[in-house]
């Protein structure tokens, strides 16, 4: 089990990660030597910081060889479920991970977090729907 200074330690980095997120223009056009208009189009309506993770997560598999393009669409796109998702509900959700569900219903009370703490417990479902609407192939499992 993860120590809670280490916990901490890696959210705070996340957190940090989230706020300086980009993705630089190049990044962008070289998209479209592998994705579809429509699988672009739905990388652009993530929130920059999942482009930047999902970006980094298929630098990541190719590093480790991964060359197929179904596994490397789904680490692009895994996170389109998540929507323009802000940071605050994004801490709210964590927070009840780690926590305990109070968290959430607390957090809900607040102006459009109940929405937000819906998508991110749904965004895997949803994210999947997405890719498939974009022309993804369908996970096999």
């Amino acid at each position: 089990m993860q120590s809670s200074t280490s916990w901490w330690a890696n959210r705070t980095r996340q957190f940090r990660a989230h706020l300086r997120a980009s993705v630089r223009p190049q990044e962008r056009l070289d998209l479209a030597a592998w994705t579809s208009p429509a699988q672009r189009h739905l990388f652009d309506t993530m929130h920059v910081a999942d482009q930047r993770h999902g970006l980094d997560v298929v630098t990541s598999l190719r590093a480790q060889g991964v060359t197929e393009p179904e596994v490397l669409m789904a680490g692009l796109l895994h996170d389109a479920g998540k929507g323009d998702t802000g940071v605050w509900p994004r801490v709210a959700w964590t927070l009840g991970e780690q926590y305990g569900s109070w968290i959430w219903r607390v957090a809900g009370v607040m102006p459009g977090f109940r929405t937000a703490l819906a998508r991110l417990r749904d965004h895997a479902e949803t994210s999947a729907a997405l890719a498939a609407a974009a022309g993804c192939a369908p996970a096999h499992g």
